[in-house]
């Protein structure tokens, strides 16, 4: 039977208490009902299961959640087939393999731009580079002044503290709609700018662009772009911020990669296994459904743990080891099929010439553990400030 006994669900806090528990999870409780509440997945077959079927695992939580309505409508992440397919190849014309590795030496300049600016020997990590970097290249694609960046800090921080504080479901839409409220604006009248003079960048593309002979309402241009604004910068701020973590707590490997740049490719997919930058999804069941042995009936909340998935130790030997030339790294840190990351090539390449950047600018480059660090709490993973002590 499915467990449902009352068990805590560790914050992301840093320490091994997440992966001490989400180890305890997939041997004892592969499938776990949280009360009279969602359904956790913890083993990789199982999550893969739920994360690449959605015929039988429905992105769209207003199914079971009515209130979500006006927030899952016309919401990629929350669309299924065939409506997400047709908005999907929209938008994959924007990140395209030929036009991520476009972006190269304007990442690479960025990021130097960033890195020069840097006049001290201790800073702050996610302050100078990996909270700038994404957004200014997200930015960029979108079409809207990187010199408001300042707003889209705020705006993302309104965003991530709904996750660290308790909303009552009645007042989640109201209050999810203000603390976004300033950006959808934001976003809305550059929409409107492109509908009459549309640019070369991403707005205008989504602005203008039929799908079966119909545009897209300016609520969908404007839900994608924010979308694609939060998620497209936090993955790599995130990504970014862990890697370094994780080299420091594994000087072996910092070394390593320092005598052979080869290695960044694979050890950024080992940083995405090893601390996946989104913990978990969510699914709706369509139907009853069996996973790991357990009938989940239709219309239940299904909670796959990706990053439970990435240390399981029957998919990855030594899951608990820091391997940066692990191969084959079948992660599920980007998700597995038609909702797989849009941005994964672009956050990949962006992690990539920044962690280069950072190897050629800093001939030492340690995270300062004598300073506080905080972290995300619950659905991503990854520190908030990163002090760091450098020498040129």
């Amino acid at each position: 039977m499915t467990v449902r006994d009352e068990i805590a669900v560790p914050d992301a806090d840093g320490s091994n208490a997440l992966f001490d528990w989400l180890g305890r999870m997939r041997s004892e409780h592969p499938v776990w009902q949280e009360g009279d509440g969602p359904y956790h997945v913890f083993r990789y077959e199982d999550v893969q299961q739920v994360i690449s079927d959605p015929k039988t695992f429905s992105n769209d939580s207003s199914r079971v959640m009515p209130h979500l309505k006006p927030l899952t409508e016309g919401n990629i992440n929350s669309m299924d087939p065939p409506d997400h397919g047709k908005l999907r190849r929209l938008v994959n014309q924007a990140f395209t393999p030929k036009t991520v590795a476009g972006l190269e030496p304007r990442i690479a300049a960025v990021t130097n731009e960033l890195l020069a600016a840097v006049d001290a020997e201790r800073f702050d990590l996610v302050d100078v580079l990996t909270y700038p970097l994404p957004v200014i290249v997200i930015s960029e694609l979108l079409g809207v002044p990187a010199s408001d960046r300042d707003l889209f800090r705020v705006w993302a921080d309104r965003f991530i503290a709904l996750g660290d504080q308790p909303i009552a479901p009645e007042d989640f839409v109201a209050t999810f709609q203000a603390a976004t409220r300033e950006m959808d604006e934001y976003l809305l009248g550059h929409c409107r700018q492109r509908r009459t003079d549309p640019k070369d960048d991403l707005i205008s593309r989504l602005a203008t662009a039929e799908i079966d002979g119909e545009r897209l309402t300016d609520d969908e241009v404007v839900k994608f772009t924010g979308i694609l604004f939060l998620t497209g910068h936090l993955t790599t701020t995130l990504l970014i911020g862990n890697a370094m973590q994780c080299l420091d707590s594994h000087p072996d490997a910092y070394a390593e990669l320092r005598a052979d740049r080869s290695l960044i490719p694979s050890a950024i997919e080992e940083v995405l296994r090893f601390r996946s930058p989104f913990t978990t999804v969510s699914r709706v069941t369509v139907t009853d459904v069996e996973v790991g042995g357990q009938l989940i009936p239709a219309d239940r909340m299904v909670t796959p743990w990706v990053i439970s998935a990435n240390h399981d130790e029957d998919q990855f030997p030594d899951a608990h080891r820091f391997d940066i030339r692990r191969t084959p790294n079948r992660h599920v840190a980007f998700g597995r099929g038609g909702h797989f990351c849009v941005g994964a090539p672009l956050a990949r390449l962006e992690a990539e010439v920044a962690l280069n950047a950072l190897l050629d600018t800093f001939r030492e480059l340690r995270v300062d553990h004598g300073r506080d660090v905080a972290y995300h709490a619950r659905g991503m993973y990854g520190a908030k400030n990163l002090p760091m002590t450098a020498r040129r």
